[in-house]
């Protein structure tokens, strides 16, 4: 039996729509199956970090006593030794220097001898005015004899005094001839040596006394205000991850005609013996109150006419467009004021080509 054209034609009609169907599944099929391979892309990220909005300025300082004084003889002389050498310790009292004692010892003996004689010119002064007060009660002698004797004795008490005066200040002087420390402390210098001749007040030692230390720092006139107002510490070199508070006790009022900078002294109340002087001290300052923000570059920020924007990868991988409060614009970063949370990781390179409904790889984490 021969099957009718007509009916060809209609199953052949029926087995190609089967066959575009079964193709248009498998092409959706391919599709998905695409989709679902797809990679995830590859982002560069930096964890996000809040910090002082004005940075910490560090500067190199020296430790230095808190008084440091000159001492020298109150008299002219020879030194005869030196008893002391630089970085030698001293007590209250101790022997510095000596001089040469021959001509104070000389003098010494001259102010007693001057000493003697007016002591027995004043027995003999005040004998002869006891005399003529005598006379002159029996009517034996004049009135103005009486003034003479009495005039005499006066001079003769006087004399007296200088004398004894004179020999009190040449004593005084012999002892002088030895330079005795006047606190305790350690010897920074020594400004004399044995026979050079030094006048009276001439500076001989200079002592650094025991006590409050003090880091001294040249500050740059910009930083004057931080200096008075802000927060100050200080880390020495011997002592690494040890940090000691300072205090602003003097800070010039002239600058440096050469580096015009202001020469700085911070206090180190907690400071102890090991501490030594001349020490090499790293001084921070940082503002008291300030607000913390955070920089990122450029770069991360994702803005097309809204408000600025930087993308965050979450833990899932996933991607959120999050708004930002910018607080100001540098040279080559953003800074933020707002908006994230500290160690959030931000992307920071291809924000413009990134898909929110898309994951991403982390291929590298810095912290800027």
């Amino acid at each position: 039996m021969l099957a009718h054209p007509m009916f060809d034609g209609m199953v052949r009609l029926l087995a190609g729509l089967a066959l575009a169907v079964l193709a248009l599944m498998l092409a959706g099929c391919d599709d998905k199956q695409v989709k679902k391979d797809k990679p995830e892309r590859p982002v560069l990220v930096e964890s996000l970090r809040y910090a002082a909005a004005s940075p910490q300025r560090s500067f190199v300082g020296t430790i230095r006593p808190r008084i440091e004084t000159d001492i020298g003889f109150r008299v002219t002389g020879k030194v005869a030794q030196r008893l002391v050498e630089v970085g030698q310790m001293v007590d209250v009292g101790q022997p510095l220097a000596s001089l040469d004692e021959t001509d104070l010892k000389l003098q010494a003996e001259q102010a007693e001898a001057e000493y003697s004689a007016a002591k027995g010119v004043l027995a003999q002064a005040i004998a002869s005015e006891n005399r003529a007060k005598e006379l002159r009660g029996k009517g034996w002698s004049t009135e103005a004899q009486m003034d003479q004797a009495r005039a005499a004795a006066d001079e003769a008490r006087a004399r007296f005094a200088r004398a004894e005066r004179s020999v009190e200040l040449t004593r005084n002087s012999l002892s002088y001839a030895t330079l005795n420390a006047d606190t305790r402390g350690v010897v920074t210098a020594a400004l004399i040596d044995a026979g050079q001749v030094v006048a009276a007040g001439q500076a001989a030692f200079r002592i650094a006394r025991f006590g409050e230390k003090e880091a001294v720092v040249a500050i740059p006139e910009t930083l004057i205000g931080r200096a008075r107002q802000g927060e100050a510490r200080v880390s020495l070199w011997s002592e690494p991850g040890k940090i000691h508070v300072a205090k602003l006790r003097e800070i010039s009022p002239i600058a440096d005609p050469a580096t015009r900078t202001y020469l700085a002294k911070f206090s180190l109340p907690d400071a102890d013996d090991g501490i030594a002087l001349g020490m090499t001290a790293t001084l921070t300052l940082s503002d008291s109150a300030t607000d913390r923000v955070a920089r990122l570059p450029l770069s991360a920020l994702f803005n097309q006419g809204g408000s600025p924007s930087v993308y965050v990868v979450e833990d899932s991988g996933k991607v959120t467009l999050t708004p930002v409060a910018v607080k100001a614009y540098e040279s080559e970063s953003v800074v933020i004021g707002d908006g994230l949370a500290d160690g959030a990781k931000v992307v920071v390179l291809g924000v413009q080509k990134l898909d929110p409904a898309e994951k991403v790889r982390v291929v590298s984490s810095l912290a800027f």
